[in-house]
């Protein structure tokens, strides 16, 4: 399992926890190559961990900002990308069972919350009822102008 993660200035210090937590159970985590610095732009993360993920389609991605909307509005301009923003468990769980995401995107909760909701997303099952992956499909066909 890799997991890509980024995060804006918002989200350094729970993005470093995630990180090391991840790292402890032994999964590949590659941290954005954007630097952070006081007055980052949370888009320059969102598209670089989601080209990423796109190149990589059995990772996951991960990202942090003030509130995690606006990093997941710039997520899903990234051809392939189905970003999540959570705020639930049950945001995570629908998230990746019923939208096929790749990404989930959040800000301003704990570290605690944040690990509940990265352990469900890691071992969540993707979509596989037919009518999700017939909406998954639909949103494919869209981003890729085929959409009739």
């Amino acid at each position: 399992m890799r997991i890509y993660i980024g995060s804006d200035h918002r989200g350094i210090s729970l993005k470093k926890e995630l990180i090391e937590y991840l790292k402890k159970q032994n999964i590949e985590v590659f941290e954005s190559a954007i630097l952070n610095k006081e007055d980052d732009d949370y888009p320059d993360f969102a598209f670089d961990v989601s080209k990423k993920v796109v190149k990589d389609p059995n990772s996951l991605g991960i990202l942090i900002c003030g509130n995690g909307i606006g990093i997941s509005i710039a997520a899903n301009k990234v051809k392939g990308i189905r970003c999540a923003r959570v705020t639930s468990e049950e945001d995570v769980y629908h998230a990746k069972t019923h939208n096929g995401a790749n990404i989930i995107s959040f800000g301003g909760i704990s570290f605690e919350e944040a690990k509940k909701f990265v352990n469900l997303f890691i071992s969540t099952m993707p979509a596989e009822e037919e009518r999700h992956l017939r909406r998954i499909k639909k949103i494919i066909a869209y981003e890729s102008e085929v959409y009739k």
